[in-house]
């Protein structure tokens, strides 16, 4: 199979407007005061819904770069049987959950307003831009088929 047209290399005036995105949602997440090596697990939770292999590794490494323990990482798919996510934390993979799942959920009122019980108005609005943000980094590399090394 030939290789895949690389969407960032090829358009490279979009793939900036992109990683500024990434760069404003990063701040959100830091004027949100939610923890960075969270923001990664979350990041990593939505890339592997997706199936993104390049995110995966790439937001496993920097997990465990900024803090993040192996149990948590390892438990992840499976963090509803866990006793190793505090309520706010929980609130937050069950919305990246269900924007990762959009087309099934419609991120349902109920799980909203769970999540207005216990995430401030700033870390909702953080929590939802980085959700948004990696489902389109996921799509970019993996119609690009970006290599995993």
């Amino acid at each position: 199979m030939d290789k895949r047209i690389n969407l960032g290399k090829e358009a490279p005036h979009m793939y900036d407007k992109l990683i500024s995105l990434k760069h404003d949602m990063q701040a959100l997440i830091k004027d949100a005061n939610i923890n960075e090596g969270f923001s990664h697990l979350l990041l990593l939770r939505a890339s592997q819904i997706n199936g993104c292999a390049f995110c995966v590794r790439l937001h496993t490494k920097d997990s465990l770069d900024t803090g993040e323990t192996i149990e948590r990482i390892s438990v992840l798919p499976a963090w509803r049987e866990t006793q190793y996510f505090n309520e706010k934390e929980r609130a937050s993979l069950e919305l990246v959950e269900a924007i990762c799942y959009i087309k099934d959920t419609h991120i349902p009122d109920t799980l909203y307003e769970k999540a207005k019980e216990v995430l401030t108005k700033k870390e909702i609005l953080a929590v939802e831009w980085l959700a948004l943000v990696i489902n389109a980094l996921n799509i970019l590399a993996i119609s690009s088929r970006l290599e995993v090394k």
